[in-house]
């Protein structure tokens, strides 16, 4: 995982929504926790973690919207290019896929859905003949789709340079391309500006400062991230990677090997350690969960929180940066990403239009930063990021953090690894052997994995 290329000159990420990485988006195979809104991934097999208020299941992963409407469009319109987006972004999408239709004398229809409906529609409606050319989705989705055989890959050699690596390579199966990025988001560390004025070097200062602000009686909780009573993966992993640790590893194109699993490298281990250590020193505590985490920050009782952008509603009533988490014992921590982006059918009518909408039209500066407009994401184009993060100082601390980020997984052996992983978390937090727990653990998902 060390061979991860960071996004492209810059920093990147993004900002909100993603349902717990995984859902809404996703049954995949890559199920993570639920947060609170949700990172824009979607699979069902691990924590929530991105969902808003929503910190249940322990073996869910963060996932997409989940957003679903009551009777979605069971057949196809009646139109040259048909484009399936949820309701969010549709606005955004059609002022785009009307200049097409225009200058191509072709009829284009943007049918709306709920985010929840648009990868369980694609995989029944396509092969039938009544699915979309395009759709808007998250990148987790693919174990699925691509399985299913209704995507088609994308050669997005001519715009690639405008994109951050991480963004692409999220979009990257099987050694193949199936997306074109729009949106990226993770999490970071936010900081009340009130009680620490300045950033922490290192985690390590961080820990000294929070429990000495707690031990002084100014604050009641250190450190606010959520583990939800058992332990949560996601929030937990820029930590866990900033010490050696990794879920998968990679093969030299990109993608993760499910053969090289991590967690009981021997990063990983080191890393275990140093979770059981902050549990004891009291800076982690198994009970955070996410409604104790909004609460504490947004109301001063915490003088940091490692969230995502979903968050940041609750903490209107605090001055607080963005930013990313310091180094860890000298390492950097590397947050799970979700990246949202345009793909296209495997059974569209007009593949070369559908092609060319999303090369030509939905890959340009102007149409990602309109996508931006509609839903504050930050963009995985550059140019826009940059742009946008220039007048939004949260979209550019929550992009510093994602720079080197990690996909989520999209592959379906994710899905073996949520529960026991979080069961390893809940076990060190109560005091078992931390070496031991992780041990286990990997076991566990080994055979499983083994298992199909």
């Amino acid at each position: 995982m060390r061979n991860w290329k960071p996004f492209l000159g810059l920093l990147l990420a993004f900002a909100l929504v993603l349902t717990a990485c995984g859902d809404d988006g996703g049954e995949d195979t890559t199920a993570a926790p639920a947060a609170t809104e949700a990172p824009a991934t979607t699979t069902k097999a691990a924590p929530a973690t991105t969902e808003a208020p929503e910190t249940t299941t322990t073996t869910e992963a963060p996932s997409e919207e989940t957003t679903t409407t009551t009777e979605p469009p069971v057949v196809r319109a009646d139109a040259d290019l048909v484009i399936w987006a949820d309701d969010t972004r549709t606005p955004a999408i059609k002022t785009f896929a009307d200049q097409f239709g225009a200058d191509n004398g072709l009829t284009v229809a943007v049918q709306e859905l709920g985010f929840g409906d648009i990868r369980d529609r694609l995989v029944t409606a396509a092969p039938v003949g009544e699915g979309p050319d395009i759709i808007i989705g998250a990148h987790d989705w693919l174990g699925e789709l691509v399985s299913s055989g209704v995507v088609s890959p994308l050669d997005l050699s001519a715009v690639a340079g405008n994109f951050s690596e991480a963004s692409l390579q999220a979009f990257n199966y099987e050694g193949q391309t199936y997306g074109l990025p729009y949106a990226v988001e993770n999490i970071a560390l936010i900081r009340n500006t009130d009680l620490v004025p300045d950033a922490p070097a290192t985690f390590e200062d961080l820990e000294e400062v929070a429990l000495g602000l707690v031990a002084d009686g100014t604050v009641e909780i250190p450190l606010a991230l959520q583990q939800n009573g058992n332990g949560d993966p996601f929030h937990n992993y820029p930590l866990f990677t900033s010490l050696g640790g990794y879920v998968f590893g990679l093969n030299a194109d990109g993608s993760y090997n499910p053969e090289d699993l991590g967690i009981d490298s021997e990063g990983g281990l080191v890393a275990a350690q140093s979770f059981s250590d902050w549990a004891e020193a009291g800076l982690i505590d198994i009970d955070i969960t996410y409604d104790i985490m909004t609460e504490s920050f947004g109301n001063g009782t915490a003088p940091f929180a490692i969230t995502g952008p979903w968050a940041l509603p609750s903490f209107e009533g605090v001055n607080f940066v963005v930013e990313p988490i310091p180094p860890v014992d000298g390492g950097d921590p590397r947050p799970f990403i979700a990246v949202q982006g345009f793909m296209v059918s495997a059974f569209a009518e007009n593949p070369l239009f559908a092609q060319t909408f999303v090369l030509d039209f939905m890959a340009t500066q102007e149409a990602q930063e309109a996508i931006f407009a509609a839903d504050p994401r930050p963009p995985a184009h550059t140019a826009a990021f940059e742009t946008v993060a220039a007048g939004n100082p949260n979209i550019q601390g929550f992009g510093l953090s994602g720079q080197n980020g990690y996909p989520m997984p999209a592959i379906p052996e994710m899905g073996s690894v949520w529960s026991a992983w979080t069961d390893a978390y809940a076990l060190i937090f109560t005091g078992s052997d931390p070496v031991q727990a992780f041990g286990d653990a990997a076991e566990q998902i080994r055979t499983l994995i083994a298992g199909g």
